[in-house]
């Protein structure tokens, strides 16, 4: 049935294809023209899902804008058994990228639609990265169903892929550019006739016929502005018209529309004003504005489109290795556990994998925050998503390409920025109720006028459309929250849940783990008490020696501890599992380990073994007859512990500790921190209860844990935050994940949280106030159209610059 087809038709809708379209799909290896991004968005996503079959079989056309209301069959092709829609047993969630968004106003619109529509639990879409997180009951809805209903109001959505999602952001910015270039060219050219009629006018040398001549010359030097140039607003007012809805873009559109056909009913009739030269210009300022907006929001969100293209699409697969050392380009998602590849220096590496040849430094920015690179060398395991800086390496794969650390950080991007804190959502219901009372207003405005003074009253009424400022009431909030969101990543905090900043900065009590949050996580040595003489150096040398081959973190802890120094060879090692290690260094036996089986070569112990002790974990060292010396070993403290610690206590939020670790410990970590209130012993279960009760007295509290056995008490927090670490990254409970395991990390997010706020109230304060003061002097006659679009688009600036300013580290 395809023959019937027309080929110069578009391949999908069946509409014709524009002179010049760069319009195309690769369907069944053949290049296929497309009329628009909307027909080659849904034909790529139908042939990325595997349904190439559809266009084989088909025995029509897709549905077209002629016929809008009919549900495309093509959007049907998606089912909830799709793994990328996989939920629970219940419900279904998808992250969709949206086409053709051109304002907070637009957010607004398609989440109003998609909560209308039956089965839909949750509908978030963020502004800034252009990423609508949908979540749907399977027994209600279907994802076709979502499609179609944010196509009804005018926009094009599908599975977010970063590729094409980069592509598409690269050409609605071109098409933005060359709309913002047409109108300057209209506005300009407009400004040289009617600068000379003003002039003219003043001291009567302007005769009728010439000023006809140029209103006529002005009106068709206006007509590029109107039907190209303003299409974004227009496009922007009917969708919400449709939608049964007052969006941000109806004012704009309707001050546009206003000045031109006024001024072209009277340049028919030859009497009144002409206001070509304030449409032409505002609809270039307004313009300005959004292109500026656009490069913010994307801009604000770099830091994640970094992510989503770090990750490799393909890997070299040495498939005979160690034999046969010749590689071949294969998919990155085709690796399987054991597989060995080679990367060389500067490929990122496709899967987390162990080195098995080769020693490199490894860039771990993109995960960690981590500018500097770490040296890497075999044996040692790399994470998925590391930048090979050096050498070339050959490694094993441990894990699938797509339960990478980097795949995994980006499971929990895809949570990232699904959804708006308090005060964005409050924002956006007064912008909501802004427009229509703007509307109400410009009515009465221009009646009260009509009865005053009858001139003035068009000019008066498309001054008021045209000054207000919704937009930067409802770019007030999401744009600043981008900002610091982009700026915290890229300093290795990543950002999960939208309240986190807002809900920090009000927080009254900051509760910390102690074990690999305040602390390291492993042992290091604290303490040498010489008992025989020997010198402490010495004995930490030949305990260096002793433990020179082991991987145990006590061993690690003493080798940390003698340095690189030359060492001598330990003979005839023998280990005692539990116990400890005996060996011969220069001719003389030792033995390394708990005091008993020191004891056995040594005689009995000196004094009680325990004294001193305080909760660190110690270990002997001895020879025949000789107690030589005791090692006290815990787990050190973060050396940015007491900093961040002192930081919340001056801001007076109530600091506490809480440990499953001895009390006595517990109770000395927190003398040492200066915390007043610390629990040691707890189980998971008590530290939660202990948090629920804090919340019962109306605490705000935040958590700070390792995020891998805190797991509930993180859930149960009002923010929390999770010391981040490879494998615990997918499973992290947390609202906050420190990829760089840094506890200073916290103390950036809450100074980042109090300049957000801070910079939230600036923007909210600022875009009240110029509406305040905007909307009466307009409405009064101060402020002509042209002005009122330098006003509106100022406004819009000042917001977008002053939120751009949490960017700076």
């Amino acid at each position: 049935m395809n023959a019937v087809l027309q080929p110069s038709a578009c391949f999908h809708c069946g509409l014709p294809v524009p002179g010049g379209s760069s319009w195309h799909v690769t369907i069944d290896d053949v290049p296929r023209a497309m009329c628009c991004p909307g027909c080659e968005a849904v034909a790529q996503t139908i042939v990325d899902i595997g349904q190439s079959a559809y266009y084989r079989d088909r025995d029509e056309y897709a549905v077209n804008a002629a016929d809008a209301t009919m549900v495309p069959p093509e959007l049907r092709l998606y089912s909830n058994d799709d793994a990328q829609f996989a939920r629970d047993a219940s419900s279904c969630e998808a992250t969709l990228s949206v086409e053709g968004i051109r304002c907070a106003a637009c957010v607004w619109l398609i989440e109003r639609q998609l909560t209308r529509l039956p089965g839909v639990q949750a509908a978030s879409l963020n502004v800034a990265t252009e990423r609508l997180y949908v979540r749907w009951s399977r027994a209600e809805c279907e994802p076709g169903d979502i499609l179609q209903a944010v196509r009804q109001v005018g926009y094009t959505a599908y599975p977010y892929d970063a590729v094409r999602h980069g592509e598409r952001l690269q050409k609605a910015s071109k098409t933005l550019g060359r709309q913002l270039f047409v109108a300057g060219l209209s506005m300009m050219q407009v400004m040289m006739y009617v600068a000379p009629a003003y002039l003219a006018a003043e001291d009567g040398t302007l005769d009728d016929s010439m000023a006809s001549l140029m209103r006529w010359a002005s009106l068709l030097l206006t007509l590029p502005a109107i039907c190209y140039s303003a299409m974004p607003f227009f496009q922007g007012a009917w969708a919400s018209l449709r939608a049964r809805t007052l969006g941000m873009d109806v004012p704009v559109a309707l001050g546009i529309l206003a000045a031109f056909f006024g001024s072209v009913v009277a340049t028919f009739t030859g009497r009144g004003e002409v206001y070509y030269d304030s449409a032409t210009m505002f609809i270039f300022l307004l313009l300005c504005s959004r292109y500026f907006e656009l490069q913010a929001r994307r801009k604000a969100a770099s830091a994640l489109e970094r992510l989503q293209h770090a990750l490799p699409a393909s890997a070299s697969l040495m498939a005979g290795f160690p034999d046969n050392r010749a590689t071949t380009l294969v998919p990155a998602g085709s690796l399987a556990v054991g597989d060995v590849i080679l990367v060389k220096p500067g490929e990122a590496i496709a899967a987390d994998s162990v080195i098995i040849e080769g020693t490199s430094a490894l860039d771990l920015s993109l995960l960690t925050g981590e500018s500097a690179a770490q040296r890497r060398k075999m044996g040692e395991r790399v994470p998925g998503g590391a930048i090979n800086a050096s050498a070339a390496l050959i490694l094993r794969v441990l894990k699938p390409a797509r339960e990478s650390t980097l795949s995994d950080l980006l499971k929990l991007i895809e949570r990232a920025g699904s959804g708006k804190p308090q005060i964005a959502q409050w924002a956006d219901k007064v912008a909501a109720w802004f427009v229509l009372g703007l509307l109400l207003f410009a009515v009465a405005v221009f009646a009260f006028w009509s009865w005053h003074d009858p001139s003035q009253a068009w000019p008066v009424a498309i001054a008021v459309l045209v000054v207000s400022c919704p937009c930067a009431l409802s770019l007030a909030t999401p744009t600043a929250l981008a900002a610091a969101t982009d700026s915290l990543l890229r300093r290795g905090v990543l950002i999960v849940q939208p309240h986190v900043l807002e809900t920090l900065h009000r927080a009254t009590h900051i509760v910390f783990d102690k074990t690999g949050t305040l602390t390291l996580g492993r042992p290091v040595l604290k303490q040498i008490e010489g008992l025989d003489g020997m010198t402490e150096d010495a004995c930490l040398q030949v305990a260096a020696a002793l433990e020179a081959g082991s991987a145990h973190p006590l061993a690690q802890a003493i080798l940390l501890a003698a340095g690189e120094q030359a060492r001598a060879h330990a003979e005839h090692l023998q280990e005692v599992q539990g116990q400890g290690l005996e060996g011969v260094v220069e001719g003389v036996r030792y033995r390394l380990g708990n005091a008993a089986f020191v004891a056995a070569i040594a005689g009995p112990p000196l004094g009680d073994t325990a004294v001193g002790m305080q909760g660190m974990t110690p270990l002997y060292l001895g020879t025949q007859g000789r107690w030589l010396t005791r090692f006290l070993l815990s787990d050190a403290l973060r050396p940015e512990a007491s900093d961040v610690v002192a930081y919340f206590q001056r801001r007076g939020k109530q600091v506490v500790l809480l440990s499953g670790d001895q009390e006595a410990l517990t109770q000395s970590v927190a003398t040492e921190l200066g915390i007043n209130t610390a629990c040691g012993e707890c189980l998971p279960d008590e530290k939660l209860d202990f948090v629920q009760q804090l919340q019962a007295t109306g605490a705000v509290v935040a958590m700070v844990g390792d995020g891998i056995n805190d797991a509930a008490v993180l859930s149960g927090a009002d923010v929390s935050f999770a010391m981040g670490s490879g494998a615990a990254l997918a499973q992290a409970h947390a609202d906050t994940v420190l990829l760089s395991s840094q506890l200073v990390s916290v103390l950036d997010t809450a100074k980042t949280a109090a300049r957000s706020m801070r910079i939230i109230r600036e923007n909210l304060g600022w875009a009240t106030l110029y509406n305040l003061t905007a909307i009466p002097a307009a409405a009064l006659g101060y402020l002509n159209p042209w002005l009122s679009g330098v006003g509106m688009a100022a406004s819009s600036a000042v917001v977008i610059a002053n939120a751009l300013r949490l960017r700076k580290v």
